[in-house]
């Protein structure tokens, strides 16, 4: 069975991208398309199980209308166009985040390709639309009151963690990649990248390549995990 291996990517940067080639900020969002294919394709090679992407945040909703109308029709075309693509490479695809303030089409093109792709394992690829980290923990913690008492002193920090994931097969973050050189999460998976080891690079993400995936999973990798207990070198010396 393959160990379970969640990566987490704020793809940031196609904005400037576009505007330090003095093009439309669109054309930006349309290469970042390009980077997700790339990026999707090369996971499962990296022992990547689940890969969530922060495609459009809830305060994104404050860009220019024209801007947040390019994003909703890009979204949905690459939904669309890609749908094939997901289930024949055996990729499941969720969208996480609100849906009630999407246009109805993205609406119903994120539901064909969730109920097309259900069955896939290979990766599970999901999109972060509408989404807000802060405002699904609180949504968790009023799920969270109104269940039964029985099921609320279970394992509880399982159990709100499914809650917040909106999902039974929620994993925690390991490795959280952030582009285009800020270094924050921006409200992005605060939960479930309690213990993931942060990675920043300076790229913007049109310009992300596989390559520079392949580099930052390395770092992951060589990297000692402790979540709040000792070393390997530090438990043998305790001995």
């Amino acid at each position: 069975m393959t160990q379970p291996f969640h990566v987490a990517i704020s793809m940031d940067g196609n904005g400037r991208w576009a505007t330090r080639r003095g093009l439309p900020r669109g054309l930006g969002h349309k290469a970042g398309v390009q980077t997700v294919r790339r990026i999707v394709e090369a996971a499962p090679d990296l022992g990547v199980t689940t890969l969530t992407l922060f495609a459009f945040s809830a305060n994104n909703w404050n860009r220019p209308q024209v801007e947040v109308d390019g994003l909703m029709m890009l979204l949905d075309a690459y939904l669309r166009s890609d749908a094939r693509r997901f289930v024949e490479s055996g990729a499941r695809l969720t969208l996480i985040g609100r849906r009630d303030r999407l246009p109805p089409s993205l609406v119903q093109a994120i539901e064909a390709v969730e109920a097309a792709s259900a069955g896939g394992r290979r990766l599970h690829l999901r999109i972060a639309i509408d989404y807000s980290a802060r405002e699904e923990i609180v949504r968790a913690a009023n799920d969270w009151r109104a269940l039964p008492a029985a099921v609320a002193t279970g394992p509880a920090l399982d159990a709100f963690s499914r809650l917040v994931a909106g999902a039974a097969d929620a994993e925690a973050v390991d490795l959280m990649i952030r582009t285009g050189g800020e270094k924050r999460l921006s409200d992005f998976l605060l939960w479930e990248c309690a213990y993931a080891e942060l990675w920043f690079t300076d790229t913007l993400w049109p310009d992300f390549t596989e390559a520079g995936f392949a580099a930052a999973v390395e770092d992951f990798r060589r990297r000692e995990r402790r979540f709040g207990g000792l070393s390997a070198g530090e438990q043998r010396a305790a001995g």
